[in-house]
């Protein structure tokens, strides 16, 4: 049954933004659809259409890009009905030593996994604290919680957006929005793949579907956590973790996240 709201997915060609999407229409929500890929897109969207009956907006951008973010943010904002959700999933990561990482593919990843986050939370959050009512889902990571070698910026970028969200959360009290984030582990996704890491023996050994993580992560948007860690391994490595110094877990995740040919 349509709740007359909008539900705006980031990065929803695939993998995790593609199962938000259809859990949210499943819920009620017609749906604004972001990412690059337009025939993705139009195939997610006419088959969520077909399917679960939503109405489904596509908006083709590169989060990356400050004027895209804005004509994301004006399009969902001319729209009949109001945002009442945002979930900013659109990220990437990068794998392998920092200095061999060339800077724009470095500042590519910050654009999307740092700067658009904020920014279409800042452009679509005061329509929500307007109308009394909002979620807004930012997605961090396990790696949030230690640095991490050969993840170094992407880890760092996850740090961010797990103070950000807390922060955030608490600012918006009574107002009738609320920030969650949810930090995943390893998930069937495309991520590593397009990290360009070959899986270890830890991540094939812990890996989540990404239905899994979807329904944790909507179960606690919409209960107004303010975090939540998909899987009681992934909770249980996050939560030790910020028992033990520095120097031992920053170790540690190297070897967790080495690959053969990141040795040299």
């Amino acid at each position: 049954m349509a709740n007359g709201s909008y539900a705006l997915v980031t990065g929803a060609s695939s993998g995790l933004g593609a199962d938000f999407a259809r859990e949210l229409a499943g819920r009620g929500y017609d749906l604004i659809l972001v990412a690059r890929r337009e025939d993705r897109l139009r195939e997610l969207g006419a088959e969520i259409e077909r399917d679960r009956g939503a109405q489904v907006e596509i908006v083709v951008a590169d989060l990356a890009l400050d004027a895209d973010r804005e004509r994301v943010a004006q399009s969902a904002l001319a729209l009949s009905k109001p945002v009442e959700v945002l979930i900013n999933n659109a990220g990437l990561g990068l794998y392998g030593r920092f200095n061999a990482i060339p800077w724009p593919k470095e500042k590519q990843m910050l654009d999307v996994d740092v700067d658009a986050v904020v920014h279409l939370t800042k452009l679509l959050t005061p329509a929500m604290v307007a109308q009394g009512k909002g979620y807004v889902l930012n997605i961090a990571s396990t790696a949030a919680y230690q640095p991490t070698p050969l993840y170094a910026s992407y880890a760092a970028t996850k740090a961010f957006i797990l103070s950000f969200s807390h922060a955030l959360n608490f600012e918006f009290r009574g107002s009738g929005v609320s920030v969650t984030v949810v930090s995943p582990g390893i998930t069937a996704t495309e991520f590593l793949q397009v990290s360009k890491q070959q899986p270890t023996l830890y991540q094939r050994l812990t890996i989540m579907q990404s239905k899994a993580v979807v329904a944790k992560a909507l179960g606690a948007l919409f209960a107004r956590r303010a975090a939540v860690i998909p899987g009681a391994f992934n909770n249980v490595m996050a939560k030790s973790e910020a028992m033990l110094p520095n120097t031992l877990k920053t170790r540690a995740a190297y070897f967790l996240m080495r690959s053969n040919e990141a040795v040299h």
